[in-house]
């Protein structure tokens, strides 16, 4: 994709998800299993790193370029499970690798699961903010 960041300033093609910046919202409720299928269409191998999010006994899709996984390569794809336990709130995913860490993340917004409440009163409305 390529982003302008400032009016008569040089533009840059950078790795975004979906031709989104930030990517795109992951959305689910505590104890789901997501299962995120990446298909890398860059130039270089990167890893997907689920921020936060304790991955017990499923070490192999946490996203340590080099040493939970190797980087998915250009023109292929990986799926990643992940298994989410006790965390609750916002968290985020990111690229592993070199310089996609700057563009490629995004927000995991984790509910209460079905059964259970907020810890507080029920929002009325909510937006996610990226720093």
């Amino acid at each position: 994709a390529r982003v302008k960041f400032y009016e008569d300033v040089q533009q840059n093609d950078i790795v975004v998800v979906n031709d989104s910046y930030p990517g795109p919202e992951i959305r689910v409720r505590r104890g789901d299993t997501v299962f995120v299928n990446v298909h890398n269409q860059g130039n270089d191998g990167f890893t997907i790193h689920w921020h936060g999010v304790k991955q017990p006994r499923n070490p192999w899709f946490d996203g340590p370029e080099f040493i939970t996984e190797c980087p998915i390569q250009p023109g292929t794809n990986f799926t990643y499970n992940v298994v989410l336990s006790g965390e609750r709130g916002t968290l985020w995913w990111h690229a592993h690798s070199d310089w996609t860490r700057g563009s490629v993340h995004g927000a995991i917004v984790i509910l209460p699961a079905q059964d259970e409440t907020y810890p507080f009163p029920t929002p009325d409305t909510e937006q996610t903010i990226i720093l």
